[in-house]
């Protein structure tokens, strides 16, 4: 007669090593955030490599891996006005090894300039700002242009002749010289690139006769006499060109607009994974080392808090989709 009861202690004891088990594996998801990161992490940029959205990142990147002990590995998604990148993390794991870079166009400008775009804002956590900068109106060095004055009378004088480069459609680069062609009543052919590395060197290569290039794009080249800057957007000059007049200065309006940068994850990743990766994010961006190199490249370092950078990006979602509806610039 015992062995019944000792199956059934058998039984009772199977059945709490699985409520056990169950219960370990209920907890694993608090654990898994608690340790996070173990394994490497990915950030994607939607934009082309050795560009204005390549070079910051990769410097972040380097340092981000030093304090978290894992590889950040840096790949870039450029095409269809970075939504092809940004469309990649919307459906990523949320799991906080995913990270978008995304930018001005991506994460605000797109949502108006696109019917179909396949993210939308509420797929995204933003987490902080990585690096801001002007846009720089530049020519090649060898053109006869030497002001935004001369530039306006050209295009008034040749409509339809001159050219300006853009990262691709919807990107700030894009924008500014639609608000030209608003502001200053010209016609002026845009040519949009994929990504903002080959932008720039069709304007340094004479391909295109002007853009308004993001500053940390152009301000090697102006600086070593390949580019011409004619002015920059923004509320204020810039301290790597100080000469440079804005272009309110000169009269324009609705120029004292910035691009940006800054890191998003898909929606559902866990808050604390999210805490973790954001109380690190900005602790890099204070290192004095990143302070230096951003600066450097003609951008000021971020480090918004995540409600602040919320507000910025809404913000830009709005003042951006004015312009565009406005021109009826629809881009798909």
């Amino acid at each position: 007669m015992p062995f019944p009861h000792r199956r059934h202690a058998l039984r009772l004891a199977g059945a709490t090593a699985l409520l056990g088990l169950a219960a370990l594996g209920a907890s694993q998801p608090a654990r898994a955030d608690a340790t996070w990161p173990t394994r490497p992490i990915t950030f994607v940029v939607p934009g082309a490599a050795g560009g204005t959205t390549d070079t910051p990142v990769r410097f972040m990147a380097q340092k981000l891996s030093e304090r978290l002990g894992q590889p950040i590995v840096v790949d870039n998604k450029p095409g269809a006005g970075g939504s092809l990148g940004s469309s990649l993390v919307a459906r990523a794991q949320p799991d906080g090894y995913n990270v978008l870079v995304g930018n001005t166009g991506s994460n605000a400008i797109n949502y108006t300039a696109y019917q179909k775009l396949p993210y939308k804002a509420e797929d995204f956590t933003p987490l902080t700002d990585m690096i801001s900068f002007a846009n720089v109106l530049v020519v090649p060095v060898k053109s006869p242009i030497k002001s935004l004055k001369e530039l306006v009378a050209a295009a008034k004088r040749e409509p339809g002749k001159l050219a300006f480069s853009s990262a691709g459609v919807g990107q700030t680069t894009h924008l500014m010289g639609e608000l030209l062609r608003q502001s200053a009543g010209v016609d002026v052919v845009h040519v949009p690139y994929k990504g903002s590395a080959p932008a720039t060197m069709a304007i340094v290569a004479g391909e295109t006769q002007f853009m308004f290039d993001n500053l940390t794009g152009s301000l090697g080249h102006v600086k070593d006499g390949k580019l011409r800057a004619l002015a920059v957007t923004g509320a204020t000059r810039e301290p790597e060109l100080p000469d440079v007049p804005t272009m309110t200065e000169l009269g324009m309006k609705d120029f004292d607009k910035v691009g940006w940068m800054g890191f998003f994850v898909p929606a559902k990743t866990p808050p604390a994974v999210v805490k973790k990766l954001t109380d690190n994010l900005i602790a890099v961006l204070q290192d004095p080392a990143v302070v230096k190199r951003y600066r450097e490249l003609g951008g000021r370092p971020g480090g918004m808090a995540p409600e602040q950078f919320s507000q910025m990006v809404e913000r830009d979602r709005q003042d951006w989709g004015a312009l565009i509806r406005s021109q009826k610039l629809q881009l798909d």
